[in-house]
């Protein structure tokens, strides 16, 4: 078995990514279905820059990414000094914050996914749906949401995957504490810095290989289910 005798350290990566990884699909599902949504089925003036403000973190160094984050979530941070002074916060350098920078990283991704999904569903299905007199949250979740179900899928798994092999913006923003925020790839970092570890290292890149492999294997499968259930 693969996850057989693992280290204390090893098991901790693994659970902290997994933890990382779902937070971070979860929270941004529900915003790249209502962002991929909304760039797909409207049109107006401004699209083009939001679409190009959205995708910057897939081609930004994500060390820049996670330095921007402490500059406005740090302790000494723009909003991060107000939310920490009025309600006790403090978001750098902890579990969420390694969940924020996933967050920021995926998101586009997901987003990108789901668009793709939403404007591949006939317009046409909708606006007959709307003529009968359903309003937008019924066309949406009967009509377009089963439709674009594949690419939906695909958003979360994307996340899921990206956040698995996320570091730049981790390490910057959430540092590499032991238990906490030392994900899988941080680990595996530490694990090559480190003289004897080359063993742990050869692991933990296994266990990130196999963990990815499995989530878009699974994405597939549940493609061609869905596909052959719906004669699509």
């Amino acid at each position: 078995m693969l996850f057989v005798g693992l280290s204390e350290a090893e098991l901790s990566a693994l659970l902290v990514s997994i933890r990382v990884a779902l937070f971070c699909a979860f929270v941004s599902l529900p915003v790249a279905i209502w962002l991929g949504w909304f760039l797909a089925r409207k049109n107006f003036r401004l699209k083009p820059v939001i679409e190009a403000v959205l995708h910057i973190p897939m081609v930004m160094p994500p060390v820049t990414t996670g330095y921007i984050l402490l500059i406005v979530l740090g302790m000494n941070g723009l909003l991060g000094r107000f939310l920490e002074d009025q309600f006790g916060l403090r978001i750098a350098f902890t579990f969420p914050a390694a969940v924020i920078a996933s967050v920021i990283v995926s998101l586009p991704l997901a987003v990108r996914a789901v668009k793709q999904a939403v404007e591949m569903v006939d317009k046409r299905l909708e606006d007959a749906a709307e003529i009968l007199g359903a309003d937008n949250l019924k066309v949406f979740f009967t009509i377009t949401a089963p439709l674009a179900f594949p690419g939906i899928l695909s958003g979360f798994l994307l996340s899921f995957t990206r956040s698995l092999g996320e570091f730049g913006a981790t390490i910057t923003f959430a540092g590499n504490t032991f238990g906490e925020t030392r994900t899988i790839p941080l680990a595996l970092f530490s694990a090559m810095q480190t003289p004897g570890k080359e063993g742990e290292a050869f692991r933990l890149m296994v266990i990130s290989i196999v963990i990815s492999f499995i989530a878009m294997l699974v994405s597939e499968l549940v493609n061609r289910r869905y596909k052959k259930s719906t004669g699509l």
